[in-house]
């Protein structure tokens, strides 16, 4: 059974930086397409990036250039989303995603994910 456990979350002030760590167990020989996604209170879930396995990325435009997704090739299924100058409106609880992928399936934020983990809460104070 995958699990996705997701860890680095905090309290920040608006300018700073935080780095999101998602360690994943329990894959199969699949290849597994991961995200990040987060949600804020009383708003609908957004995505904000995805890695495939080959290392390919994609963002949701509007989170392009502040987040950068990343994997530690050492250490399997682990992945990263570094954010950078936090606005308060970054306020959200983090969430990392993973899905397996056929092999011509997309492998982006708007696609569905079928694992999710616990999410981790950023605060951003001003």
């Amino acid at each position: 059974q995958v699990q996705l456990v997701e860890s680095g979350g905090g309290s920040v002030q608006a300018g700073g930086s935080l780095r999101l760590s998602c360690a994943a167990s329990g894959y199969s020989d699949s290849r597994y397409c991961m995200g990040w996604f987060r949600q804020a209170p009383g708003k609908e879930r957004e995505g904000i990036a995805t890695i495939d396995p080959e290392g390919f990325k994609n963002y949701v435009d509007s989170m392009r250039g502040r987040f950068s997704i990343s994997r530690d090739d050492n250490i399997k299924y682990t992945v990263y989303l570094d954010m950078n100058s936090l606005k308060p409106e970054d306020s959200a609880m983090y969430y990392c995603a993973a899905v397996p992928l056929g092999t011509y399936d997309y492998c982006g934020p708007t696609r569905s994910f079928g694992y999710w983990g616990q999410g981790t809460s950023v605060t951003v104070s001003s």
